[in-house]
This record gives C-alpha cells, structure tokens and sequence, in this order.
C-alpha cells in the first residue's frame, strides 16, 4: 500500500506538469487560429509581432514547469547579452529536453517569442505542434542525402523577407547523442576519420548543410552565432561513466539538479561563408566542445569535473517572468473544460488541429 503511494505520488511529478501543458494546447492554438485570420488584412510584421507574443506567452509556460516547477538550478559561463539579437543558436544534442535549454537563454534575454527550431522531418506529424511550430517559423529538416536544400531555403528566405526576428535553433549533430548507443557514436567516429576530421569522444561530428544554408541567407540580417555547449549533472554513473541525458519526463521528475551552460557568442563577420571553410569552422566549434565535456565527466582535477572553464553563474528564473503565463492559460482552458459545449470545442480544437496538421504535411510542396 505505501509502496504503491510512493510510485503514484511519484508519476504525479511528470502527469501534473504534462496534463496542464497539453490540455492548454487546444485553447492556445483556438486563440492564435483567431488572431491568425484577423491578420490576414494586415501586415505581416504586424501578425509576426502578436504571435511572437502569443508564442512568449506558452512558452514562458512550459519554463515555469521546467525551471520554477523543477527547481532545477541553470550555470551559465560566459556573458549572455542582455538585449535582443538576431541569432542561429548552435547547441551539441543529448536529449529531448535540449529545446528547452534554448528557451531558457531566450527568456532572459526578453527573446523568447522570437525563437524558431530547425526540427528533424518526423516532427511534423505532432497533433498541434507540429503544425503550430511551421505556422511560427519552424523548419523540418531530413537527414544528410534526403536534406531538402530547396525546401528548407525558401522558408528561410521568405522569414527573412518579412524581417522576421529570428533565434534559430539548429542542433548540427542532427541526432542525439547518447553513451548508451556505442553503434551512433562509432559510425560518427567513423565518418570523421574518412573525411579527415578530429574524432570526438563526447559529441557527434556536426553535420552542416543546415546551418550553412541559413547562414548563407541570413548573413545579412544575423548579428551573431550564439555557440552553447550544454551538460546535465547527475549523469554520471558509480564507477565514473557518462549516462544519458535525462528526458523530458525524467526532467519534469526532478531528476536533474543542475544544468551548466557555456555561452559563446560569436560575430557573424567572423564566420567563413566558403563551405569547405565553414565545416572546418563548425568542426572547430565541437572539437572545443569535445574537450570541455572531457574534462567535465572525465578530469581528475577537481577543479575542472562537473564544471565549464570560467566562473559560472546560478541564473535564477524570476516566477514573475513564468507564473502569470500558466495563470493566462489556465484561465482560458477552465471554461472550456467546465461546460458541455466548451468540452466539444476543446475536442473540435485537438481533432480539426491534428487533421489540418495532417493535411499540411500530405499537401505542403
């Protein structure tokens, strides 16, 4: 009896969090459809305004379960700038949760609203989401030779033509990595050493068609690259191994303590456009990478384990930033839930969502 009070009280932990952040989806998505045909008459800055708004709004939500609802505590090395930039966002791939790591930078700059992912192609096919992050400006991407370099230039293009902010998120290694997958990390190895490229231990040889398409396009408009090299405590084993990241469910457990962030913002003038260069440039960013993740799981100095190089410091995210969010939501989802017909239009909502997100991804070229 007691055991199974334990177990319960325990997956309340991840059902709490993820019921409110998907039962406040069909209400979200029901307030931008709204918005989204009232903006058909106006310009498009201003619809990307608002719905950079409305974006801030859920996702500011989302953080409060991941950042205040978790406790975790978020290490930040190096100078985050305070005001808002254009940007591409280049972070090294372990787990589900690493979207979220992006968010957590952007809110404190005041640019959450304007972030935008490159997403793996099979995401499109979310009920809501996946639809919801293409309308915002999301970009699914297959991997190496089915990369749809026509596809993926004109949504940057037409992004960039309407002067829509952008903090693109790309995670180049294209999949997660993961010590428990030794087959992914050789073949990365493996492909490494035939190009002729430094082997990495504790990341994947970043692919680069993506990021240097979008930075192609976006030079002109980008003001930098923002270089993050992310590492969850708590993931290292008794005998001294590297474990996975924890997933989303695991994180919304409380299963991770702490998160280091190294931030490195690089100028976007110091960035080589000439594509043999720029995979030299990219693979320089993970070989850096590769060592500060060395000495963080692997170093014996305690001065160097379970850390970043510089000092690092404990960014606390403020309730007031978070918590009104949830309140937004939560209020508008309740009357839909409390009333016969609010139920049916919540269900209209999920079913005529998912089914448009069906039909965008079966009709759109």
């Amino acid at each position: 009896m007691l055991l199974s009070l334990v177990v319960h009280t325990y997956s309340l932990r991840y059902w709490f969090p993820a019921t409110f952040m998907l039962g406040t989806a069909p209400a979200y998505v029901l307030s931008w459809g709204v918005w989204r045909l009232l903006s058909t008459v106006l310009p498009a800055r201003l619809y990307h305004k608002l719905d950079d708004r409305l974006y801030c709004i859920y996702q500011s939500m989302v953080l409060f379960f991941f950042e205040n609802y978790t406790g975790v505590e978020i290490v930040i090395y190096g100078d985050i700038p305070k005001n808002k930039e254009n940007v591409m966002y280049l972070s090294n791939h372990q787990c589900t949760a690493d979207w979220i790591i992006a968010d957590m930078l952007a809110i404190r700059q005041g640019a959450l609203g304007h972030v935008r992912y490159v997403l793996k192609d099979g995401l499109k096919w979310l009920p809501l989401y996946g639809w919801y992050f293409s309308q915002h400006g999301g970009i699914f991407v297959k991997r190496s030779a089915k990369f749809n370099e026509k596809a993926m230039r004109r949504k940057v293009i037409s992004q960039t033509l309407c002067g829509t902010p952008m903090y693109l998120v790309i995670f180049p290694e294209g999949t997660r990595y993961n010590p428990e997958l030794p087959n992914v990390i050789a073949a990365s190895q493996t492909f490494a050493e035939r190009e002729g490229l430094s082997v990495l231990k504790h990341t994947l040889t970043p692919r680069v068609k993506a990021s240097h398409l979008a930075v192609d396009i976006m030079k002109d408009s980008l003001d930098a690259v923002y270089d993050v090299t992310v590492a969850y405590e708590g993931t290292l084993d008794d005998s001294g191994h590297r474990k996975p990241a924890p997933s989303m469910a695991e994180f919304l457990c409380k299963e991770c303590p702490r998160i280091h962030l190294h931030f490195d913002r690089v100028d976007i003038k110091g960035i080589p456009l000439e594509p043999g260069l720029f995979r030299r440039w990219m693979h320089n960013r993970f070989e850096i990478k590769d060592r500060m993740l060395t000495d963080f799981y692997e170093s014996e100095d305690p001065d160097k384990k379970c850390r970043f190089p510089g000092e690092g410091r404990i960014s606390p995210l403020n309730l007031s930033k978070s918590l009104p969010s949830a309140m937004i939501l939560g209020g508008l989802t309740l009357p839909m839930l409390l009333t016969e017909n609010g139920r049916k239009l919540y269900v209209r909502t999920w079913v005529y969502g998912t089914l448009l997100g069906w039909l965008w991804v079966n009709i759109s070229p």
